[in-house]
Formats: structure tokens, C-alpha cells, sequence
């Protein structure tokens, strides 16, 4: 899967959502703030300090589900302030014309989906691993997950 189809299917998973101040967003919109908020430096989606910052937070647990085989449980919207910093998530507002609580919820509707199609079979977690200092680095994340 591309970058641009995980940049669609987020826009998609917040075109979809029960909050009426995203449902009728443009996609093309969408996919462009959605690119800035997860670009990384290849052109590719960059989660692995996204997950890192999450597992900080006491989220790990979500952002396992995300990584794993099964059903994706939900991040809490009011924990992506958290997650992303609060002037990110006003910059994403702002662009898409949005309160920062639409915004809030717009990336929490889209970041499981993303996530998991960007990591087929756990396939992140080779990113992961090497962001972390091999072996040691990943089994001291993975303590601190489970």
C-alpha cells in the first residue's frame, strides 16, 4: 500500500465519521494535511515516533492492536493533543477550517486504520526495531507494551 492510499484511507476514515464538521471535507484536503501530519523524510508514512510518543503516554496497548492481527482498538481523541502536540493539532485545525476538537477526532478516526494497513503482518515493527537499538532496544519496548 502506498503512502497516498493510507493518506486516502484516512481521509476516508474521517469523511465517515458522526462529526458533521468533517463528513463533508474535501478528500484532496484531507490528504494533504493528513500527508503533513505523517510524511516522513523518504516520502513514505513515518509512524515509529508516533508509536513511541503513544507508548510514553501510557497508550501502548492501543497502539498495539494497530500493529497486530484482529480488530483496532480506538484512540481516545482528547489523547492526540497528547500524542501529537498541541500546535500540530491546531495547524491541522486550521488548515481544514476545524475546532481543535474536530481536529482531535478527524486524526483519532484515522490513525488505526493508517497504522495497520501501513504495517502488514507487523511489518512497522521492522522500523521499529531499528529505531530502538535492535534486539535489546525492541524487547525493552516490548516490556514496556505488554
Amino acid at each position: 500500500m502506498t503512502f497516498r492510499d493510507l493518506l486516502e484511507l484516512g481521509a476516508s476514515a474521517i469523511r465517515g465519521n458522526s462529526d458533521d464538521a468533517t463528513t463533508g471535507l474535501d478528500t484532496g484536503a484531507l490528504v494533504n494535511a493528513l500527508g503533513d501530519l505523517f510524511a516522513g523524510k523518504d516520502g513514505k508514512a513515518d509512524f515509529t515516533g508516533l508509536l513511541k510518543t503513544m507508548q510514553q503516554n501510557g497508550l501502548g496497548d492501543i497502539a498495539a492492536t494497530w500493529l497486530g492481527n484482529g480488530s483496532n482498538a480506538p484512540v481516545p481523541s482528547a489523547s492526540v493533543t497528547n500524542i501529537l502536540g498541541a500546535e500540530t493539532v491546531k495547524q491541522f485545525a486550521s488548515r481544514l477550517g476545524l475546532s481543535e476538537t474536530s481536529a482531535e477526532r478527524a486524526i483519532a478516526d484515522a490513525l488505526p486504520e493508517m497504522v495497520d494497513k501501513a504495517s502488514p503482518g507487523g511489518s512497522l515493527l521492522q522500523d521499529i526495531f531499528e529505531d530502538t537499538g535492535g534486539i535489546d532496544g525492541l524487547i525493552g519496548l516490548a516490556r514496556k507494551l505488554f
